[in-house]
C-alpha cells in the first residue's frame, strides 16, 4: 500500500474497493477518479506554500513551492499561497508581492492567494489575527495554555545560565504554576504577557510520508512554547496549525527542518480536538558540496535568475533533477512532464545536492525548446528586440535587424549553441546587429587578392536566390576559394569572417552569411571594395 495513500485510510480502502469492483466488471477506473477519492476528511487534496515575506523567494523556497504545486496538480487538488507575515518587525517591503510574482513567472501560479483570493481567505496571516486570538482563548479555557508574565530580562538570564551549564536553553515553565488569582491580578495591572502552550508528555508517533515513523518527546527537551506574542501576533507554531485547519489543508509538504516540530504541532491539534493533515517533510536542498544553501548567497534569489536570462523551466528542471520523487531523471522536462512523472513514493530522505554550474546547460536545452515552439519563440523575439535596442541604441544602421523574421532566423541558427538570449547581445555577436569596422592593414594581412575575393562573393550573392542555406554556402565557399591565385582556403575564410563580423572567431562563415542575408552580405563586401579603392 502506498504510504501516500495509506495516510488517508478510509479513502484508500474506498479506492481499493472501487478499483477491484470496476476491474471485475471489466472497466478500469481512471487515475483521476481514484485521486478524487484520495483525500482527507475535508475531501479535496489541498496543499499550501507558506513563506514569510521577510525576504524574497529563493531556490529553496521555489523547490518547496514546486513540489506542492506538482502534488496538487497530480492529484487534482488546489495549490494555495499563504503569506506568514506575523513577524512584523522583519517584513521586507515589496517581498510579499514579489513572491507571488516569481511563482507566476516560474509557471506555478497558486490557485488561491492574497492576489487571487479564494474561499479560505484572507491569505495574509496579519489579516487573520481574530482567528488566532479565538483559538488561543479556547486553549486558555481548556487549560491547555496559560499566560506568561516573565520579562525579557528574566528569559535572557535563563538562556545565559543554560549556556554556562552547557545545556540547551529552555523556558522553565514558571508561569504554568501561577494561581488563577495571581494571573487575574497581573492582567488587571496591565502587565506585559504572552500566551504559552502547555506541552504534555505522551506524544503519539506519526508517520511522515517521507521519513516514516517519527516521535519527538518535546516536553522533555523544550519549555512550553509561546503561541501568542506580547504584540498580540501569533507565533508560527499556532498560526500554521490554525490556518491549515481552517483552510482545510490535506497534506503539509515542507522542509525537513520542521520535522522535529511536528510532534509539538500534533499536540496542539489534539488539544484543540482537530484532525491533523498528513505531513511530508522534503529533504533539504544543499550546495553540491553538501553545505547549506544560504540566503546570503546573492545568486540564489529567483529575481537574480530572471534578471540573468534564466528560463523558469530551466530552474524547475534543475531543482527537480538534483532531487528525487520522479520516475525518470532526465534533463529537459517541462512542468507538464514533471507532473506526469511525479511519484511521491520515490522521494528519498537524502538531501538534494544542487550544482548551479550545470544551470547554463539546462537553460540551453530549454531555450532550444522555446525556439522550436512558434508561440514561445515569438516571446523570445520580443525580448531580444528590447535587448538589442538597449545594447546598440545609437549603433544600429539598418532597422532590418529588429524585424521578426530576421531575429527568428538568427535564433534558429544559434539554437543549441547559446545558453541565454543575453549572449546574442554580447560583443561576440555584435555583427548581427551593427556593421563591423576593419582596416585595410587587417585585410592585407590575409591576402593581396581581397578585391578579387570580394567580387567573387558579390557575384555569388547575385547568383543565389533569397533562400540561403548553410550546407549550400559551405560548398559554394570551397568553390570560391579555388578561384583565387595564391590565397589558401583558410585565409579566404579569415578574410570573409573579418568583413562579415570584424572578428576572427564565432559561428562558421556560412552560418554568419545565412544569418545576415544576401542584401547585408552585399552591403558589407561593397564596403570592403570601397575601402580598398580609397586606401
Amino acid at each position: 500500500m502506498s504510504l501516500w495513500l495509506r495516510s488517508c485510510q478510509r479513502c484508500y480502502l474506498n479506492t481499493v474497493v472501487t478499483r477491484t469492483t470496476r476491474t471485475r466488471r471489466g472497466k478500469l477506473q481512471s487515475d483521476a477518479a481514484v485521486r478524487r477519492r484520495c483525500s482527507t476528511v475535508q475531501g479535496e487534496v489541498r496543499v499550501r506554500f507558506a513563506p514569510s515575506p521577510t525576504g524574497f523567494l529563493h531556490l529553496g523556497g521555489l523547490r518547496t513551492a514546486l513540489y506542492n504545486y506538482i502534488f496538487a496538480k497530480k492529484y487534482g487538488g488546489a495549490f494555495i499561497l499563504r503569506l506568514e507575515d506575523t513577524d512584523q518587525s522583519r517584513l521586507v517591503p515589496g517581498a510579499a508581492e514579489s513572491i507571488e510574482d516569481m511563482l507566476e513567472w516560474a509557471g506555478i501560479p497558486p490557485d488561491e492567494s492574497p492576489r487571487q483570493g479564494g474561499p479560505a481567505g484572507p491569505y495574509l496571516q496579519s489579516q487573520r489575527l481574530d482567528l488566532y486570538s479565538q483559538t488561543a482563548q479556547q486553549l486558555l479555557e481548556s487549560g491547555q495554555a496559560y499566560y506568561c508574565f516573565c520579562s525579557p530580562q528574566r528569559l535572557e538570564l535563563l538562556k545565559k545560565a543554560a549556556f554556562r551549564s552547557g545545556e540547551t536553553p529552555r523556558y522553565d515553565n514558571r508561569c504554568r504554576h501561577l494561581r488563577a488569582d495571581q494571573v487575574q491580578e497581573k492582567l488587571a495591572q496591565g502587565t506585559a504577557h504572552v500566551i504559552r502552550f502547555r506541552l504534555e508528555e505522551g506524544v503519539e508517533p506519526f508517520q511522515d510520508l517521507i521519513f516514516g515513523w517519527n516521535r519527538h518527546e518535546v516536553a522533555q527537551v523544550e519549555g512550553d512554547p509561546v503561541v501568542i506574542k506580547a504584540d498580540g501576533f501569533p507565533t508560527y507554531h499556532l498560526a500554521n496549525i490554525v490556518d491549515d485547519h481552517y483552510m482545510k489543508i490535506s497534506h503539509v509538504l515542507r522542509g525537513s527542518e520542521w520535522l522535529i516540530s511536528t510532534s509539538k504541532h500534533l499536540l496542539m491539534y489534539r488539544a484543540l480536538g482537530w484532525t491533523p493533515p498528513t505531513f511530508g517533510h522534503l529533504p533539504l536542498l544543499m550546495n553540491k558540496d553538501g553545505s547549506k544553501l544560504s540566503k546570503r548567497q546573492g545568486d540564489i534569489f529567483i529575481q537574480s535568475f530572471q534578471r540573468d536570462g534564466i528560463l523558469p523551466e530551466a530552474l524547475l528542471d534543475i531543482t527537480t533533477n538534483c532531487g528525487s520523487g520522479f520516475s525518470t531523471n532526465r534533463m529537459g522536462r517541462r512542468i507538464d512532464e514533471l507532473i506526469s512523472e511525479f511519484n511521491p513514493s520515490k522521494i528519498t530522505t537524502h538531501s538534494a545536492l544542487l550544482d548551479l554550474e550545470r544551470l547554463p546547460e539546462f537553460n540551453r536545452i530549454h531555450l532550444q525548446l522555446h525556439i522550436e515552439d512558434d508561440e514561445r519563440c515569438l516571446l523570445l523575439i520580443k525580448d531580444l528586440q528590447v535587448q538589442i535596442q538597449q545594447a546598440y541604441t545609437t549603433e544600429i544602421q539598418d532597422e532590418e535587424v529588429l524585424h521578426e523574421d530576421y531575429i527568428r532566423r538568427v535564433l534558429h541558427l544559434r539554437k543549441g549553441h547559446i545558453s541565454s538570449l543575453k549572449e546574442l547581445v554580447s560583443p561576440g555577436y555584435s555583427y548581427l546587429w551593427v556593421r563591423p569596422s576593419f582596416s585595410s592593414r587587417q585585410v592585407a594581412a590575409f591576402t593581396a587578392e581581397a578585391h578579387h575575393i570580394a567580387s567573387l562573393v558579390l557575384k555569388l550573392m547575385e547568383e543565389r536566390g533569397e533562400e540561403l542555406t548553410v550546407d549550400q554556402l559551405s560548398e559554394d565557399l570551397k568553390t570560391l576559394a579555388k578561384q583565387t591565385k595564391a590565397t589558401k582556403y583558410r585565409d579566404v575564410m579569415k578574410l570573409l569572417r573579418l568583413v562579415l563580423s570584424g572578428l576572427q572567431q564565432g559561428p562558421s562563415v556560412a552560418e554568419m552569411m545565412v544569418s545576415l542575408g544576401r542584401a547585408e552580405i552585399s552591403q558589407r563586401f561593397q564596403k570592403l571594395l570601397l575601402l580598398l579603392e580609397t586606401s
